[in-house]
């Protein structure tokens, strides 16, 4: 049930219980809107059963090179998200990501120039490969498939050629290197906690007012103290657990704080999410997946929104390159390769992005790559092989494509979508 109040100004304010709320969501679930709810589930099991089988998995050490580790493929979905919410795709994404790394590695090892000129370079070049696989897609009516497929090995050859047809380039610039290595100070790391979970308290909060303000459904208080405390919970445990000294040899090489790469990904979430959820332009790109013809007779400019999620998607890559170079503190001709793209689009389809566009978050994108980081690391330090691994992470993301599209199904045969 719901109530109804009145406001001074004789605005009438819905407020549904938290039981209706509860209610709702459900009905969503069972119409066949179930979002990230399977990643969510899917991660927890996962986590448990890894833990069970290895306390060292849940060690602060192997917590922190979750991280670390998951870094390229999480930057490089969040981009691929914007690329599948039209229903497109880039098989690009991976390589790109590596020339964007050896541009970077080349400046500062060849060229001898400084990290805060050489990052920008290479984000540049992503935004320059982003714009012209846009351009041949919606100006020239390329199918994104074959574009991105001839990008594909356009970019495995032309990194080869960055690199002297294999050498590997060592970075030495120190702080380059701590992007996806070191850590903030234990300190900055609980400044960091509070002030995150602030930021979504005063979001939260501020939507509600907002809403209430123009007449519209608000979340129930209940609920949203719900989230705010789950998230605090989630924020505080992992800092107390990333606080904690967990080097082998401390007196060597302390390790502790958050990784710096954590607030490199909370930034471009927030972004992102913000752009997909409350600017105009995030409208149009749902409206132009959801039902281009529609959107193109709404006056939605379908062609510059088809190449800017291209841009974004490369511009991500360019990111997650650059992430990967610092890990390894070097670039070779494997850098995007292997299954960096596999792995990066699974993230986002797991997390609960749609194959068929008009259906995404930029919240799939992390819990995705979780998903696919945590089965990686656990089946490693379980003994897998790489092939069993490569056989469960498929497994996986056909399960998450079968769910999709039965959720797809579900949801035409019950009217909501």
């Amino acid at each position: 049930m719901t109530t109804t109040t009145t406001t001074a100004g004789g605005v009438k304010v819905v407020k549904p219980t938290v039981s209706s709320y509860i209610n709702d969501y459900w009905g969503r679930v069972r119409g066949g809107d179930l979002g990230s709810l399977p990643a969510i589930l899917g991660l927890i099991v996962l986590s448990l059963i890894f833990a069970i089988a290895r306390d060292t998995f849940v060690s602060g050490l192997n917590f922190a090179n979750l991280f670390n580790q998951s870094a390229q493929v999480v930057f490089i979905a969040m981009g691929l998200v914007f690329v599948l919410l039209l229903g497109e795709i880039d098989l690009s994404a991976g390589f790109a990501s590596g020339v964007c790394g050896a541009v970077v590695a080349i400046l500062l090892t060849n060229h001898g120039w400084d990290w805060y000129t050489a990052i920008p370079a290479a984000l540049v070049t992503g935004l320059v490969i982003g714009f012209v696989l846009g351009f041949l897609v919606a100006k020239i009516g390329i199918p994104s498939f074959v574009v991105t497929l001839a990008a594909f090995l356009g970019f495995q050859g032309l990194l080869l050629v960055l690199l002297g047809g294999g050498t590997n380039i060592s970075t030495r610039n120190e702080f380059f290197n701590s992007l996806n290595n070191d850590n903030l100070s234990v300190t900055w790391s609980w400044i960091l906690a509070v002030v995150a979970v602030a930021g979504y308290t005063f979001a939260q909060f501020n939507q509600m007012r907002t809403r209430a303000k123009r007449g519209l459904v608000t979340d129930p208080l209940g609920i949203v103290l719900m989230r705010v405390g789950g998230l605090a919970v989630l924020i505080f445990v992992a800092t107390a657990i990333l606080s904690q000294e967990r080097a082998i040899n401390p007196a060597i090489n302390s390790l502790k704080g958050v990784p710096i790469v954590v607030p490199i990904i909370g930034f471009f979430l927030v972004l992102w999410t913000f752009v997909l959820g409350r600017t105009s332009y995030g409208r149009h790109v749902y409206a132009v997946g959801g039902n281009t013809e529609a959107a193109r007779r709404a006056g939605i400019p379908v062609d510059r929104i088809r190449i800017s999620v291209f841009v974004i998607g490369s511009f991500m890559a360019s990111i997650g390159g650059i992430m990967a170079v610092s890990r390894a503190s070097s670039v070779d001709p494997n850098t995007g390769g292997s299954n960096i793209l596999l792995y990066s689009v699974g993230a986002a389809v797991i997390g609960g992005t749609s194959l068929f566009g008009g259906k995404g978050k930029i919240i799939n994108a992390v819990i995705g790559g979780a998903v696919i980081a945590v089965i990686d690391n656990g089946m490693g330090l379980l003994g897998f092989s790489s092939g069993q691994k490569f056989i469960f992470t498929g497994v996986i993301l056909l399960i998450a494509a079968s769910v999709d599209a039965l959720a797809r199904r579900r949801a035409a045969t019950t009217g909501n979508r």
